[in-house]
């Protein structure tokens, strides 16, 4: 038998179903593999709790009460609030924080069966692309030791790529599913905001974060994101009242016919060529299976970065306003007064990227510039979505580049924040438009790092995306690499 650690999610499933492993046994493999925290993709793991789980799994697949995904492990990004390990965000601020409840995706995983193996690292309250702000030690990229994993959810792409768990949660603000799936070589997907509930989710930006799952194909997504999907109207207010979906049951539909757009601007001088290399070469496999390439335009792809870092901020000034030391979280040790606390307590427990965001938010949102700034870049969002509904009209899905570049090397870029918000301009417009939209490894580029190719469907259309992923993925084995450092 292949070793379990290299075994997807559907795999494990069906193995744990047939009772030729125990959930137990399945726990015990994948703790062993965390064991020293490689890449530092962890912040907490608790053996005991993961175990107890397992043995509530295999007790359920004896007694015929199994959930789909019975006894499948799965890590969970630390945005995500947790009963049975700590909750900190990446951040100081929510040091040694452990929630009285679970956030509801956590919650419905678990209720489909899967067996939580800690939390995973990722950028401060999920700000950043490269996963070197967290509070607690950057993430380094299974495929080589010197290079950033991407972020925000690098602790999730990374755990996934190294074989530390077979699938993992991520948040998607601004391509942080997308990005770092394609840095890490596996498969993640960002479904249509408000798909997926947000309650339980440190709050980044309120109107652009969402959850989805992050594992080595589009079917393990599939899986995951069937239990993860669904209306949460009474705890939060930008749930869809949409009903959850079968996403696996679409995965056999032909790509004949498929009318797949590729938008000029995503192939600009900006684009590496090991990377279009790849994204040509992924695009002529859609052609061979059926598809066919319509040229189509994003017009304002490259206005979605100054929109982004004016709306994602400005939320984020305000959601961030609760970490002051009064009721949860840090507080400063000395301080004279009320004022002096939530100083000091706010400069102690913040990074500098943060802060950083923080203060931008605070600007716009000010007395005579909200009109300025943050008025005009909801006006352009808006255009930015009206784009591509005009481009649907032409095509089924968009394809493209996930990101200019492959991983960059580990402080790269730590001192010039610019550089790495520009590394999001490819996956920026879909959240902003709050499509939905996913990674596919598509090879490798030069130095032999991963390229991901993005795809980008219209609303709730999660299952075209899905199966066109899986249709590729049946034909090509790039989702089936692994870095040498995993083995």
């Amino acid at each position: 038998m292949t070793e379990l650690h290299n075994l997807g999610v559907a795999e494990l499933a069906a193995l744990l179903k047939n009772k030729e492993v125990s959930a137990v046994d399945v726990a015990t493999r994948f703790l062993a593999r965390c064991g020293g925290n490689p890449h530092h993709a962890f912040l907490d793991i608790d053996s005991e709790a993961t175990l107890a789980q397992a043995r509530a799994s295999d007790a359920k697949l004896a007694n015929g009460t199994a959930g789909p995904l019975e006894g499948v492990p799965v890590a969970h990004k630390d945005v995500f609030v947790t009963r049975d390990f700590a909750t900190t965000a990446g951040s100081k601020m929510l040091s040694g924080y452990r929630s009285p409840f679970d956030a509801t995706v956590v919650a419905r995983l678990r209720d489909a069966g899967m067996v939580s193996l800690g939390k995973l690292n990722c950028d401060e309250f999920a700000m950043g692309s490269s996963n070197e702000n967290s509070a607690y030690g950057a993430v380094t990229n299974p495929w080589n030791a010197s290079y950033v994993p991407g972020g925000s959810s690098g602790g999730s792409a990374a755990a996934v790529a190294a074989r530390l768990t077979p699938a993992a949660t991520g948040t998607d603000t601004g391509g942080s599913i997308r990005q770092p799936a394609a840095f890490c070589g596996i498969t993640g997907i960002k479904p249509t905001y408000g798909r997926a509930s947000r309650y339980g989710m440190v709050a980044f930006a309120s109107s652009l974060d969402q959850a989805g799952p992050m594992a080595r194909s589009a079917e393990d997504c599939a899986l995951l994101l069937n239990a993860m999907c669904g209306p949460d109207l009474d705890r939060d207010s930008t749930s869809l009242n949409v009903g959850a979906e079968n996403f696996s049951a679409h995965l056999v539909k032909s790509l004949q016919g498929l009318r797949v757009g590729v938008p000029h601007e995503f192939f600009s001088d900006g684009l590496a060529a090991d990377v279009r290399g790849a994204i040509d070469a992924a695009l002529k496999q859609l052609q061979s299976q059926g598809a066919t390439l319509v040229p189509i335009s994003l017009p304002r792809t490259e206005l979605s970065i100054p929109v982004y870092y004016i709306i994602a901020p400005a939320e984020a000034s305000s959601n961030l306003s609760r970490f002051d030391g009064v009721k949860f979280g840090h507080r400063a040790k000395d301080f004279a007064d009320l004022t002096d606390m939530y100083k000091k307590t706010r400069a102690e427990g913040f990074g500098d990227e943060v802060k950083r965001r923080i203060m931008t938010g605070a600007y716009v949102l000010s007395h005579g510039y909200y009109d300025a700034y943050y008025l005009q870049a909801q006006k352009i969002r808006r255009m930015i979505a009206d784009d591509f509904q005009r481009a649907f009209a032409d095509c089924d899905v968009i394809a493209g580049p996930v990101a200019p570049t492959t991983a960059w090397k580990l402080g790269d870029k730590a001192d010039d924040p610019v550089a790495n918000y520009l590394a999001d301009i490819f996956t920026l417009p879909a959240s902003l438009a709050g499509l939905p939209c996913m990674s596919v490894p598509v090879g490798l580029g030069d130095g032999g790092m991963p390229v991901g190719l993005q795809l980008i469907g219209n609303y709730l259309q999660e299952a075209r995306l899905l199966n066109v992923a899986h249709q590729f993925q049946l034909t090509t084995d790039h989702h089936t690499q692994q870095p040498g450092a995993a083995a």
